[in-house]
């Protein structure tokens, strides 16, 4: 008997899969890709050509040359601050003035002459969608961008060029197009003359307008800078080379927005290019730049603490078209501030110190501890980084009410999503000191990160759990980012939120309250017995004391079972291993202090470290008299040893000058498969060296030479990194004379 249902099942397709595109959708395909060309006759008819065909056009202009006027020492890359590009092609900025020089056959004659410089940019453009933009050398007729006549001089005129200040930016190509009765004349097709327009910090018509000299001199034109990165009370740096002005980075740039498939007519929109590009800087959702990895495995790609720089991470995505491997949250950060001054859109890097991970919005890390007091991991879920990065950007916000432009937090690292995609931001950093955790984007998630409670819950025999204890200071202990013009850092930790305690922060709480953030409202008693954990600098392989001192505010004779666990931590304060745990009881007198020392052997944590060699040590206890909790975290972050960056040479412009890295190995053991890299922000482009063995004890030299490109200050930074030794790292500042 037959199936009847299998006679309904069409055939498997055979041959090849129909061509997938527009037609039928949109009478245009949507430009989304800077890169695609379009093909622009060079004489455009306005009507039919007659039974005699087109008529001698001699009498009319003929371009002979067209002059972008774009050497690094002429008026346009100057005044346009983009001298620093290391590019073949004219670079200038929206919302300002630029000039080219045409030259015509014979003298313009302004009352018989028609002609237009045309901007295109995409497949298919359209003036509707200012993707073509012709500009008129007259009042009479003018675009959105604006043009007129500076100069005539015989066969030459010099012309001026406003791009308008909400203009896409990217890649254009430009002709010359001459008017005629018949049609226009155009030049051909050559590529010397396209030109970028970049966002522009300088104009106040511009969004991203940014009107402080020393700001916006440090978060557009400033290549090297410091990420800082540790602990809050053991802070550590270091030094990245941005370097957005190197050779395809800008290319790499509007690579990733074409990646992203982003339509060219939103690229005007900076609100729209950061969030899109927040989503594009990781490979989650879309293939984007880089591929985060926390696992502490890096065998196929680079580990995140061995980079020094974004050139190579952008330069290879772009050629490759493949993620990179690999990155945590301070390479994404680093990588997303190259693409955003690179763009033309100030930016800069920020460090959060104890930053919260909250992934349900309820603005609450919660720990739970058994009935004696002690953690009980196995049911504490929620960890606290003991840094995060993320980035900064200056912008306006029209779509939020007056006030709230400024300064928005953009993130990079994929860590929640966001309207379906690893995204997060752009938010207004005022909107977020105050509360307004309701006005796009990502608010909450950022308003959590400085300002969750650390909640303690004693969990019962019945399973049931009581709030033991609530720390309200904890998370956020201070915003970090470099300073302008310096080498030092300045803490912002007031833009994000009010001091702790304070009026201002009671009523801010209350307003996140109302826009549905479920705060911890319970206060449980304080116990009258404070816990202090010593402040230490330890360097790795150091056996160190951690000293405990119990402080009773009471009259009264205070017992205290206490309970000390010390683990080994990613910095996301994941935990990787427990080296150490004890259990000492501490009697103290009647307003008396007793201080209590825990032995720390370096054998029993060496071969548990991870990357970042980061140390947690959490107390906790109970109080035998009042049953009240007592609790103290500190993460002790384990010094590395250096690299020795030294630099000798004549310190000129395209003069031969020697990099010299020196190392010791500091341990009695072997370091295997190690690599070492160097860079310069225009004096030397990323170069490694692999050493397969490094014997306990034994020093290595690695010299190499490179030929600066441009003269200034700038810095060599280098980093050297193995399986058994991370994050160690070295600098040395120059000066190169022109």
């Amino acid at each position: 008997m037959s199936n009847p249902s299998a006679a309904a099942v069409p055939p498997a397709p055979t041959g090849t899969r129909a061509k997938v595109s527009s037609r039928g959708r949109t009478a245009n395909p949507v430009a989304n890709a800077n890169s695609d060309e379009s093909d622009i006759p060079e004489f455009e008819l306005f009507g039919a050509v007659g039974p005699r065909g087109l008529p001698p056009l001699t009498e009319f202009l003929d371009i002979w040359d067209v002059d972008m006027m774009k050497k690094q020492d002429e008026t346009n890359k100057v005044l346009h601050h983009t001298a620093s590009y290391h590019s073949d092609y004219l670079i200038v900025r929206r919302g300002q003035e630029f000039q080219v020089k045409i030259t015509f056959n014979r003298p313009y004659e302004a009352d018989k002459d028609k002609f237009a410089v045309e901007f295109v940019i995409g497949s298919s453009p359209q003036y509707s969608k200012n993707t073509y933009i012709p500009v008129f050398p007259t009042d009479e007729r003018q675009s959105s961008w604006q043009g007129r006549i500076i100069q005539t001089s015989d066969n030459m005129l010099t012309m001026g060029i406003m791009p308008a200040a909400t203009c896409i930016v990217g890649k254009y190509h430009m002709y010359v197009g001459v008017i005629t009765p018949y049609g226009v004349r155009r030049t051909k097709r050559d590529k010397s003359r396209d030109i970028y327009v970049l966002f522009n910090p300088w104009a106040a018509a511009d969004a991203v307008f940014l009107d402080d000299d020393a700001e916006r001199e440090e978060c557009v034109m400033t290549e090297t800078g410091i990420i800082y990165h540790g602990a809050h009370d053991d802070i550590a740096e270091k030094h990245w080379n941005y370097g957005q002005f190197n050779y395809g980075i800008l290319d790499a740039c509007l690579y990733i927005m074409d990646r992203s498939e982003m339509p060219i007519s939103n690229r005007g929109d900076a609100i729209k290019v950061v969030r899109k590009a927040s989503a594009m800087l990781n490979s989650r959702d879309d293939d984007g730049v880089m591929v985060g990895n926390w696992s502490g495995d890096y065998t196929y790609g680079v580990a995140p603490t061995a980079w020094t720089g974004s050139t190579e991470i952008l330069l290879s995505y772009a050629s490759s078209k493949m993620p990179i491997c690999y990155a945590q949250c301070w390479v994404f950060a680093a990588v997303f501030n190259s693409f955003l001054r690179c763009l033309g859109i100030p930016s800069r890097v920020v460090t959060n110190y104890v930053s919260a991970h909250d992934n349900d919005g309820n603005l609450k890390m919660d720990i739970i501890l058994d009935e004696n007091g002690r953690i009980d991991r196995s049911r504490t879920r929620d960890s606290i980084w003991n840094y995060h990065c993320w980035n900064e950007c200056y912008m306006s916000r029209p779509d939020l009410p007056a006030g709230f432009g400024g300064w928005q937090v953009v993130d990079a690292t994929p860590q929640e999503t966001s309207d379906g995609f690893y995204r997060c931001g752009p938010a207004s950093v005022h909107a977020i000191k105050h509360g307004y955790i309701c006005y796009p984007f990502d608010a909450p998630f950022i308003f959590a990160e400085v300002n969750s409670d650390m909640v303690f819950y004693s969990r019962r025999r019945d399973g049931s759990l009581e709030t033991a204890k609530v720390n309200r200071t904890h998370i956020g202990r201070m915003v970090l980012t470099k300073a302008a013009g310096t080498l030092s850092r300045r803490d912002i930790t007031e833009l994000y939120k009010f001091p702790e305690g304070s009026a201002e922060e009671r009523t801010v709480l209350e307003k996140a309250d109302l826009y549905s953030c479920i705060r911890e409202t319970s206060n449980p008693p304080l116990a009258d017995v404070d816990l202090l954990l010593s402040n230490m600098e330890v360097s790795l392989g150091d056996d160190f004391q951690l000293i405990l001192t119990f402080v009773n505010r009471s009259n009264n004779r205070r017992t205290v079972e206490a309970y000390v666990s010390g683990t080994v931590v990613y910095y996301t304060g994941v935990t990787s291993s427990e080296f150490l745990f004890t259990t000492p009881t501490i009697k103290i007198g009647p307003g008396k202090s007793v201080k209590e020392s825990v032995s720390v052997e370096a054998k029993k944590y060496m071969k548990l470290l991870v990357e970042q060699s980061n140390l947690h040590f959490i107390v906790t206890g109970k109080v035998t008299e009042t049953g009240h909790i007592v609790t103290a975290m500190k993460v002790v972050r384990l010094h590395n040893p250096k690299l020795s960056v030294k630099v000798s040479g004549p310190f000129k412009v395209n003069e031969e000058m020697m990099a010299m890295v020196e190392f010791t190995n500091p341990f009695t053991t072997n370091l295997e498969d190690v690599n070492i890299r160097m860079e310069g922000s225009g004096i030397m482009l990323p170069k490694s060296k692999y050493y397969s063995l490094i014997t306990g004890g034994s020093s290595l030299t690695w010299s190499e030479f490179f030929t600066p490109q441009r003269a200034g200050t700038s810095r060599l930074i280098a980093t050297l990194d193995c399986p058994a030794l991370r994050q160690v790292y070295g600098e040395a500042a120059l000066t190169v004379d022109a």
